[in-house]
């Protein structure tokens, strides 16, 4: 039976038969939901004479998931995107779903991505209150209390980036005190810092708060976060690239066999030898390593570079 369930017309138009109205599934076929994995795993895998005889499919469905978690961070392509203007705090939430990011940048007005680089110089600690004598003051419940924002947040909102990303007036009020020169140039050392050396601005991410804090200079700025999500967030993330189906199927054969009784160990090892090389198969398909793209970069290889 055909996988094509559907007319040419009813895939461009979708379901209400008009044009590009978010309600198309364009490039669907790439991709087999959760459920499909599932059903066919329990019809090719399990029964009388299989390799496994007898398993839950509750059970099956738990390694299934597992396995998309798995996957996403380095196999899956999996990535998603959002797009915010920085507010005057200067900070981003981190979306729903998000595990870790891959990129963040700001977009010029050409609409180009201009990398904002991470910053380990300064963070948003929770800030203790104090009284005139340097003693914490406590709340009603016996607890510290927490005055907000820290000081060094506010700090480094307020004056960054001028020693972080090199913008134009945190750069002038260094010139304009030859005390603050004097003090850093003395035991300091010549060139550029590799890690400082560009002026796209930079940002932390704040764990505690669960918010990206963007330096100064990113007010106003239109923000663009690249990120990954496990792939269990949504019941339209739960799908699986068909490049990955049979690393999908190795991995649950594995997980079940694994964790059952009475299995004996050379069936275990030989599904995970198996495991590893489907996965492998899959992240080489799943690079998009293209040979006229390469062919492209490696025209480099003939320039001759001039001293």
């Amino acid at each position: 039976m055909a996988l094509i369930n559907q007319t040419q017309e009813e895939y461009y138009l979708g379901p209400d038969g008009s044009w590009d109205s978010n309600d198309e599934n364009y490039g669907g076929y790439q991709f087999v939901s959760i459920s499909d994995i599932i059903n066919n795993f329990m019809v090719i895998y399990v029964g009388e004479e299989k390799i496994i005889p007898k398993v839950k499919r509750t059970d099956v469905a738990f390694h299934a998931q597992r396995a998309i978690q798995e996957f996403s961070f380095d196999t899956l392509p999996q990535e998603k995107s959002i797009e915010i203007e920085c507010p005057p705090g200067l900070y981003m939430v981190l979306p729903q779903d998000y595990v870790n990011y891959t990129k963040l940048s700001w977009v010029d007005t050409s609409g180009v991505e201009r990398i904002i680089y991470r910053t380990d110089l300064t963070s948003n600690p929770l800030p203790y209150a104090q009284d005139n004598n340097y003693q914490y003051i406590f709340d009603e419940d016996g607890e510290v209390a927490y005055p907000q924002p820290s000081e060094t947040l506010r700090r480094w909102q307020d004056n960054s980036p001028y020693p972080l990303s090199g913008n134009a007036n945190g750069w002038n009020a260094w010139e304009n005190n030859p005390d603050l020169l004097n003090l850093y140039a003395y035991g300091g050392r010549y060139g550029l810092n590799p890690e400082q050396s560009q002026a796209n601005g930079v940002f932390y991410i704040d764990q505690i708060k669960g918010m990206i804090r963007f330096s100064s200079d990113m007010r106003g700025r239109i923000v663009t976060l690249k990120y990954i999500s496990d792939g269990l967030g949504s019941e339209e993330d739960m799908t699986v690239h068909k490049f990955a189906i049979d690393a999908i199927y190795k991995y649950i054969t594995h997980a079940v066999l694994s964790v059952r009784a009475n299995t004996q160990e050379y069936a275990i090892q030989r599904f995970k030898k198996e495991m590893v090389a489907a996965r492998r198969n899959a992240k080489i398909r799943l690079s998009e390593l293209k040979s006229d793209l390469m062919a492209q970069v490696m025209r480099n290889q003939s320039k001759w570079i001039k001293s």
